[in-house]
């Protein structure tokens, strides 16, 4: 008769079965819970980045449809007259006027009389490397601009009427804030930075030029012209003077 005991197999397959069952109690819980809870987080934590990131395109469109929009230099131009001289050439008197924001003069009118209709406006202008505009870079987030000369279509550009002196800041910015060094090294080395890529790109730079644009006056009209911040100029249609100026 043998004394040893029995191996208890059917304990042992309950064990089994116990573990099979908590072990696949567990993969279901991971599966079912703690799989779709992870991503779950991590669909929450994208749409967190994608809303800060929206928000900071928001931002940045925002400002630079702020910045577009801001004019940084208007003069009003006024035809006074247009008569014919004794050689029946066309002769075209304006009044060119720096304004503010309200249309209040900043600077001491000047009358200029051109031959022929076609008035151009010589400007040189400054753009800045759009990071410069996103950030709004107190100098450098803005275009400059310099009304250089005014001349027509019938004269040589060489003999405009000057308006700011070349190589100098603006005088106008001058007495609204006094220019830095950095403003002032911009304009006297405007066409040496024109023709160097290199030194344009020290100075974040992206356009440097002359631009003269021009409109076909009429009398009696009155006409505007300014520069938005990112470098634009533009010049409105005309619209007739309320009471015709007259020429002093």
């Amino acid at each position: 008769m043998s004394t040893g005991r029995h191996f208890p197999i059917e304990s042992f397959l309950w064990s089994v079965a116990l573990v099979a069952v908590a072990a696949f109690s567990v993969y279901l819980a991971y599966e079912m819970v703690i799989v779709p809870r992870r991503a779950m987080q991590d669909q929450i934590r994208q749409q967190k980045e994608t809303i800060v990131k929206l928000e900071q395109e928001k931002q940045r469109l925002q400002t630079y449809l702020k910045i577009l929009k801001h004019i940084d230099r208007r003069a009003r131009v006024e035809v006074l007259q247009q008569v014919r001289d004794q050689q029946v050439n066309l002769q075209t008197t304006i009044r060119f006027t720096e304004t503010d924001a309200s249309g209040k003069p900043i600077s001491v009118s000047r009358d200029i009389t051109l031959p022929g209709q076609e008035v151009y406006f010589d400007t040189m202008l400054i753009k800045f490397d759009d990071n410069f505009v996103e950030q709004g870079d107190p100098l450098k987030g803005h275009a400059l601009m310099l009304f250089r000369r005014i001349f027509s279509s019938t004269m040589r550009a060489e003999d405009g009427f000057v308006i700011d002196r070349e190589g100098q800041p603006p005088e106008i910015y001058a007495e609204q804030q006094a220019p830095s060094d950095v403003e002032k090294e911009l304009w006297k080395r405007f066409w040496e930075l024109a023709n160097d890529e290199k030194l344009a790109k020290q100075h974040g730079v992206r356009a440097i030029h002359g631009d003269a644009s021009y409109m076909r006056l009429q009398p009696d009209r009155v006409y505007e012209i300014s520069l938005r911040s990112t470098g634009e100029v533009i010049i409105t249609p005309g619209t007739r003077l309320t009471t015709p100026q007259a020429i002093q």
